[in-house]
């Protein structure tokens, strides 16, 4: 599986619009809306070392690892996310 790194996941959560809830946990917790609806959550790791692994992130945004990072890395959306996850029924 692709590494998702904590740079890569705050990238996702920019670009997803997502609303990042500090929590007393190890993680933040992203939350993603669509028409006031919450369609998808994931846990950002606040530890200081950025290259542990987000891999966790692709199941919880309905998308394999490669359409993850494309994510993070620009080629993708989030409009094209957003027709990804209601073509498969998750919004």
């Amino acid at each position: 599986m692709a590494n998702i790194t904590k740079e890569l996941a705050l990238k996702i959560a920019k670009k997803l619009n997502a609303q990042i809830k500090k929590t007393t946990k190890a993680h933040d917790i992203a939350e993603i809306f669509h028409q006031g609806k919450l369609v998808a959550t994931f846990g950002i790791r606040r530890g200081s070392n950025k290259n542990l692994g987000h891999d966790h992130i692709p199941h919880q945004i309905f998308l394999g690892a490669r359409d993850t990072r494309l994510l993070g890395q620009c080629p993708m959306s989030r409009e094209q996310w957003l027709k990804i996850i209601i073509d498969k029924g998750m919004a």
